[in-house]
C-alpha cells in the first residue's frame, strides 16, 4: 500500500532515494528542567527493533519534503511522546550538533545500515505528561549522571548513546 500523505515516498522510492543520496532527520533529547532551566531528567525510548532487539533511543524521524524542521521536531515529539507532552521547542532552531549516519560503519560514531542520514539534534524541553505511542514500548526519565552512564550509552544503537553524551556535555553536564 502506498502511503498518500504528501511528503511520503513509497516504500521501494524511499529505499530508491536512500541508495542515492542523504535524507535529512531531526533527533530530540526530551529532558525536564527545573525552574532555573536546569536539566534534571533525561527521556529515553525503550524500543524493538527489526531484528527484535530492545534498545534505547531518543525521538528521531526524517524531515518531510516541504516540511519545516520545526514542524517535523514537533510532529516526532507527538508521535513518540504523545499529544500531551507539551515540547517547548527553542526559538532558534540551532541544533546542539549535527550527526552525520553512515550506512558503513566507522566512518562517524555514528551509524544506519539503510542510509546516510544527516541529523540536526536538539535538547527539547518537555512539561506535560508523556505517554509512548507508536512503536516507542516505554519512556524511562534518568538523572543526568544515569544518563552518562557508558553502560546505557551501550544500549543505545547507531551511535546515539554518543549522541547523548554530546547533549549532556552541551547542557553543562559533564562527568
Amino acid at each position: 500500500m502506498t502511503e498518500t500523505t504528501p511528503g511520503w515516498l513509497a516504500p521501494e522510492e524511499l529505499e530508491l532515494t536512500r541508495a542515492r543520496m542523504p535524507i535529512l532527520y531531526v533527533d530530540a533529547v526530551p529532558v525536564r528542567v527545573d525552574e532555573g532551566g536546569e536539566v534534571t531528567r533525561i527521556g529515553l525510548l525503550l524500543r524493538i527493533g527489526p531484528d527484535g532487539t530492545v534498545s534505547r533511543t531518543l525521538v528521531s524521524g526524517r524531515v518531510l519534503h516541504h516540511e519545516r524542521v520545526r514542524d517535523a521536531l514537533m510532529r516526532h515529539l507527538e508521535k513518540d511522546l504523545g499529544p500531551v507532552a507539551l515540547p517547548r521547542v527553542p526559538a532558534s532552531l540551532q541544533p546542539f550538533t549535527v550527526a552525520e549516519y553512515f550506512p558503513t560503519p566507522g566512518i562517524t560514531p555514528y551509524h544506519d545500515p539503510r542510509q546516510h542520514a544527516v541529523s540536526l539534534a536538539y535538547i527539547v524541553p518537555v512539561a506535560g505528561d508523556c505517554r509512548p505511542r507508536q512503536d516507542a514500548l516505554d519512556l524511562v526519565w534518568f538523572t543526568p549522571q544515569e544518563a552518562a552512564s557508558p553502560q546505557l550509552q551501550q544500549e543505545m544503537p547507531g551511535g546515539q548513546g554518543v549522541l547523548l553524551k554530546h547533549a549532556l556535555a552541551h547542557v553543562g553536564y559533564a562527568p
